[in-house]
């Protein structure tokens, strides 16, 4: 039996080791810069890294693959393309891209070398997820967090393409690579600048009197805690906008939650899937080592036992490493 893949995320070495080291079966990372959609200051690879990191998972039987997967204007094409010569010529075991210009080149220049098709592409249905294999020769889609099990279900009796899902990570209401929330208030495509709330853009700001805690995404109020709340990501979807009707600062949009499967994880295995994926490439190496820890007893337990050997009690470990999130399926169990 193919046991079901789990692709870590991270953001620095001491993050890709612990993910090896603690049973992840891939890593996805990126270079440093602005070819993939986690570019915060100090986070991802430089070449000598990328380097060290296909060395170290690859002597341990592990796999790695590097995003490509920002949609580059005409200027940063080169770059993105440059990239994708490197991510290969180091040994990425794939490249996960999405913009079809950087999918081409790798059409024709690496025909034999896998590559994935980023959820920054949206493809959410078999005729999208075809179209790719037929002109870009995609081996895996990471589907959007919109999907059903059941949906999910569906497209693998439809295509043999491997399917790859979250699992666990921040959820956003809108389908991947199709929201511009952010760009209204920063002038700047997530899908080229490479975050929604890039840490330029974002303050911090301490009311003494009050003792509340404003954020702030270029001069826009997102969201105001009091000393007694927790603290959210900070995000325009998840942000507290202002009531007319009530007077009152509410989530209009969507509460800030985070997507965890464990749960259902036998649900979403027995979907059909190839691999589950672990958001949080700008995340602590700590927060690596636990829930890369956590899925692996989990998946292991279910090879061995069935769905009565995930130990659920393992759930709230691992939720308490979010901000402020309350556990969700997304829309895994209904839209």
């Amino acid at each position: 039996m193919k046991k079901v893949e789990i692709c870590a995320p991270a953001g620095n070495l001491p993050s890709l080791k612990a993910a090896v080291d603690n049973g992840a079966d891939a890593v996805y990372m990126g270079f440093s810069g602005d070819t993939n959609l986690r570019n915060f200051p100090g986070l991802n690879f430089t070449e000598d890294e990328v380097h060290k990191a296909i060395q170290y998972a690859h002597s341990r039987g592990k796999k790695v693959y590097i995003a490509v997967n920002a949609y580059p204007q005409e200027k940063e094409l080169p770059l993105s393309l440059e990239t994708v010569d490197r991510a290969y010529g180091l040994g990425a075991d794939a490249v996960i891209a999405s913009d079809i210009s950087v999918l081409s080149y790798i059409r024709k220049r690496y025909s034999g070398k896998r590559v994935h098709l980023s959820v920054q592409a949206s493809a959410s249905n078999v005729e999208a997820i075809e179209f790719y294999r037929r002109h870009f020769g995609i081996k895996r889609v990471v589907l959007p967090r919109v999907l059903t099990i059941d949906e999910i279900r569906e497209l693998r009796k439809e295509t043999d393409i491997e399917i790859e899902v979250f699992a666990l990570g921040l959820l956003c209401i809108n389908s991947e690579g199709q929201c511009f929330l952010s760009s209204y208030i920063t002038s700047e495509s997530i899908n080229t600048y490479g975050a929604c709330s890039h840490p330029r853009f974002i303050d911090f700001v301490q009311d003494d009197n009050e003792g509340s805690l404003k954020i702030l995404s270029n001069g826009v109020l997102l969201n105001k805690y009091s000393p007694s709340e927790e603290v959210a990501y900070p995000t325009p979807c998840k942000g507290k906008y202002y009531n007319r009707a009530t007077g009152q600062l509410t989530n209009a949009i969507q509460d800030p939650e985070s997507l965890n499967v464990l749960e259902i994880l036998p649900e979403i295995i027995q979907a059909g899937v190839d691999s589950i994926k672990i958001e949080g490439r700008q995340r602590s190496r700590t927060y690596v080592e636990k829930v890369v820890s956590t899925f692996r007893e989990a998946l292991d337990n279910y090879y061995k036992h069935g769905s009565h050997g995930i130990d659920l009690s393992k759930k709230e470990s691992i939720q308490s490493l979010f901000e402020g999130l309350s556990p969700s399926f997304g829309c895994y169990k209904g839209k």
